[in-house]
């Protein structure tokens, strides 16, 4: 969702952040470009187009990889009920990523020894954090859940639609108002993604609607941390690896408690022992992937905007259902194909709706104007007679 004030991206996998408004062309030449860096790589200097590039190869390969891995690690025998303990896996990397991460910035900014660096202090309140990480943990479980009883495919064709729960949700929270295009967007995106749906339960005999249920929660999850999140670091000026490092922080605690309590971490960890490239291996690969792809999808917003940026994430999802279906033996029917278009529909239309506002009252508007051109034009008015 764009707006003047900037944007919140979320990316497929969970991790969100707010973004900056994007680059603006400065006036005076003396000023120098907004920063714009990819961890420790400075691409501010690099032209326009380049930086478009660069961000997008990271997020087409980088992504197209996370989700390559994501689901070769549930074809594992025996993998698909522990889809907790991968996403606590996750976490426990993405708490190391966060910490390299945050002492790679302070040692850009103070300099010294990289060790002895001490990370920026903390600008969001604890219990800020509390509501995010649960949110956070909603969002990366659910949907990691889903793939023990979904396709891969179906799992994207749903995170292409949080379009859905965000709308409902700002009009009965929030009381925001929305355009034509935005409902239209959001029929599309229903119709596509309950034809995709009902293809999938005829086509996959392993169907559950318990793996429908999970990928909806974490939408709505997903919907609900770009709220909070915006707000809070609109509010406290917060930069995006302390928001991640926290999240997902106290995401783990979370997960971690509750799997003892409930006795799921032994039976995860005893399997994930007796097969450690492919889960722990593979889940670094995993989650490094998608660790690497918030930086790239960041970078694209803050170079290109918002727009561009859905656009261009939505591209990927688009190509990784394609290699879902490649290099994963699965039935296929054209219904996946036209109800995938539709949803592809949906979201062009977003994209669109947020540079051209158009409201009922506008299409009255445009009606009238075509009707009186039509009653002035003597040839339009012979040809309707005719």
């Amino acid at each position: 969702m764009a707006d003047n004030k900037g944007s919140v991206i979320t990316i497929n996998g969970g991790e969100s952040a707010r973004s900056s408004p994007p680059l603006q062309r400065k006036s005076s030449t003396s000023e120098s470009p907004p920063e714009l860096r990819i961890l420790c790589f400075d691409l501010t200097y690099y032209n326009r187009t380049t930086q478009f590039l660069l961000s997008c190869a990271g997020v087409f390969f980088l992504y197209i990889l996370y989700g390559y891995l994501q689901e070769l690690i549930f074809t594992v025998e025996g993998f698909k009920p522990y889809g907790w303990f991968l996403t606590l896996v996750q976490f426990g990397y993405y708490i190391g990523f966060g910490l390299v991460e945050r002492r790679l910035e302070g040692y850009r900014i103070s300099g010294g020894s990289f060790w002895n660096i001490e990370p920026e202090p903390r600008c969001i309140p604890m219990r800020t954090y509390l509501i995010l990480a649960a949110l956070t943990l909603g969002t990366m479980g659910l949907s990691n859940s889903s793939l023990g009883y979904l396709n891969y495919p179906t799992q994207v064709i749903f995170k292409c639609c949080k379009l859905i729960p965000v709308l409902v949700g700002s009009i009965l929270i929030q009381g925001k108002r929305y355009g034509l295009l935005d409902f239209a967007a959001a029929t599309c995106m229903c119709i596509g993604l309950a034809w995709f749906t009902l293809a999938d339960s005829q086509m996959t005999p392993n169907f559950n609607l318990l793996g429908v249920a999970m990928i909806s929660g974490a939408l709505l999850c997903d919907a609900a941390i770009g709220n909070v999140q915006e707000k809070a670091m609109r509010e406290f000026k917060a930069p995006s690896s302390e928001v991640v490092f926290y999240s997902y922080g106290l995401g783990f605690v979370y997960l971690f408690v509750i799997m003892l309590v409930t006795g799921n971490f032994f039976s995860g960890f005893a399997f994930c022992l007796e097969h450690p490239v492919e889960t722990f291996g593979y889940g670094f690969l995993f989650s490094l992937s998608g660790y690497l792809g918030i930086q790239f999808v960041l970078a694209l917003v803050r170079s290109s905007g918002a727009p561009i940026a859905a656009t261009v994430t939505t591209a990927r999802k688009a190509v990784t259902i394609a290699f879902s279906f490649v290099l994963f033996s699965k039935p296929f029917t054209l219904q996946y194909l036209w109800s995938g278009l539709i949803v592809v529909l949906g979201i062009y239309l977003n994209v669109y709706s947020k540079r051209n506002k158009l409201t009922l009252a506008d299409v009255r508007q445009r009606l009238k104007q075509f009707g009186a051109k039509v009653a002035r034009s003597p040839s339009r008015k012979f040809l309707i007679e005719v």
